[in-house]
């Protein structure tokens, strides 16, 4: 096409973020709409991007855009989106405009605030529009940088120790990610994705073991996604990071770990997937059952959240290296799911910490009369979380595992598949007693003139609750799209 979507949609965000940081005489109204407008425009041409796509072109990337970037080492600026990418590309460009909403009321530092939020968003819209391995990882560590600050400067707590943890733990993994894009180069003479996954790999096999390589990538995917035991600095970044970053941080970043073993792990290397996918089931159920149990034990609001996330990205791990057509839809389906899910439990979170200056669950309670659409919405947003029908949580979760179940990559996969619904008993246990020890319960005398949402919060709560029940009601709205990126992968894979 003509119009080059992508780019407009990747780098608007930036733009609105050069014009915060240097436009001089910026009042902090002016700012903030600044910013929900550079952000609305790459949401409304996201939407457009989605109406677009050609859903009778199975497995072919549309929208694609080429250009000679470095050419000594082959490099392109090569964009582009299939049926896996857009709905990541469309979640993300939803909560860019809603964390502007959500960020209304800053008031420390707002100029720096917005623009590192604003590039935030550009990083993360490039990695899953880049089809060039090192643009790809360009992208990836840009956003290192916008997250360190977000998390330092306006994080509570111990924000200075989680905001370097998160840097730590994202360089140990990109630096592994680095020598697998490496090796790959070295041995294909390739940095194109697409090229190097249909031109097989046989080369690398006189170099260097196609396993090596796989596990480098991996390693760096599963420090993001996160997977148990890489995933200690997701609970701290989470409870330390303001409540816009963190519906962020759950909403969007931690998709790109599960993006990239899709496009890369899983698509380049299918028989390696094959080899090892018992193992990292394995690691799937133990991420689901720990997520789970240790969220039960969570005394502070948004720590619970951040656990129950690392129990829901289980699933995600647990639906692709099942390997089969449908647990990857579902896999990818979980992945936009969780984003507006938790995205919205998170933002919940901030309005009750906010509103009542309390975030210990031992000190709250009886809340459910002073803010009652705060109590509505949270319920709805936890229900979905634990897979209530007519919920986009019960249509990923339903997919990961009925598509697990029958799955003929992984010997007693049926057993593993069980204890990962099991992992649904527990969020259901931990979802209804903190909603319980929030909002129910005698009503305490210092909550007694709390504050409810107000109009703009409620505009943004709805909103997220209409796409939740959109793709609960109706998933093919979804999976129609996603289907057409995973049926060539499953082909490669030849299960």
């Amino acid at each position: 096409m003509d119009f080059s979507y992508l780019t407009w949609i990747i780098f608007l965000p930036l733009a609105g973020a050069i014009l915060i940081a240097f436009l001089p005489g910026l009042s902090s109204r002016l700012i903030k709409r600044l910013a929900a407008l550079f952000t609305f425009i790459p949401l409304v041409l996201s939407i457009v991007l989605f109406a677009s796509f050609d859903r009778a072109a199975v497995g072919v990337i549309q929208f694609e855009e080429k250009l000679s970037w470095i050419a000594p080492l082959n490099a392109n600026y090569h964009l582009g989106v299939d049926g896996l990418s857009l709905p990541l590309v469309v979640l993300m460009a939803f909560l860019g405009f809603l964390v502007v909403l959500i960020s209304w009321k800053i008031d420390l530092r707002p100029r720096e605030y917005f623009a590192w939020l604003l590039l935030l968003e550009t990083s993360i819209l490039g990695v899953f529009c880049s089809l060039d391995l090192l643009l790809f990882f360009l992208f990836w560590e840009i956003e290192i940088i916008p997250m360190y600050f977000l998390i330092s400067i306006w994080g509570t707590g111990r924000r200075e120790y989680s905001a370097i943890k998160y840097v730590v733990y994202t360089l140990f993994g990109s630096a592994l990610m680095l020598a697998g894009i490496l090796s790959l180069y070295f041995t294909t003479g390739s940095l194109s994705m697409v090229d190097i996954a249909s031109g097989g790999l046989e080369p690398l096999r006189a170099v260097i073991p196609v396993a090596a390589i796989f596990f480098l990538l991996l390693t760096g995917f599963a420090v993001k996604l996160p997977v148990f035991p890489l995933h200690t600095w997701l609970p701290d970044a989470h409870t330390d990071a303001p409540t816009a970053v963190s519906v962020v941080l759950a909403g969007a970043l931690l998709k790109m770990g599960g993006y990239g073993m899709i496009r890369l792990c899983v698509t380049i290397f299918p028989q390696v997937a094959r080899d090892y996918a018992p193992l990292l089931v394995i690691l799937a159920v133990i991420s689901v059952l720990y997520g789970a149990a240790v969220t039960l034990r969570q005394t502070d609001l948004k720590r619970l959240i951040a656990y129950s996330s690392i129990s829901h990205m289980g699933y995600v791990l647990l639906g692709i290296f099942a390997l089969s057509q449908v647990s990857l839809i579902g896999a990818s389906l979980q992945m936009f799911s969780h984003g507006v899910i938790t995205g919205l439990l998170f933002a919940m979170a901030g309005l009750v910490m906010h509103n009542t200056g309390e975030r210990n669950l031992r000190k709250l309670g009886g809340l459910a009369r002073q803010m009652p659409i705060i109590a509505v919405v949270f319920s709805v947003a936890g229900l979905a979380s634990l897979g209530l029908p007519t919920t986009s949580g019960f249509a990923a979760e339903f997919l990961v595992f009925v598509g697990s179940f029958s799955s003929t990559a992984v010997a007693g996969i049926q057993l593993y598949t069980l204890l990962g619904v099991f992992g649904i008993v527990i969020t259901a246990g931990y979802i209804l007693w903190m909603l319980q020890r929030i909002f129910y319960g005698p009503v305490l005398e210092q909550y007694s003139k709390v504050a409810d949402a107000d109009i703009l919060e409620r505009v943004t709560i709805f909103t997220f609750i209409a796409v939740i029940m959109l793709v609960g009601i109706y998933p093919a709205i979804l999976t129609d799209v996603i289907k057409l990126g995973i049926a060539p992968i499953v082909g490669l894979i030849g299960g």
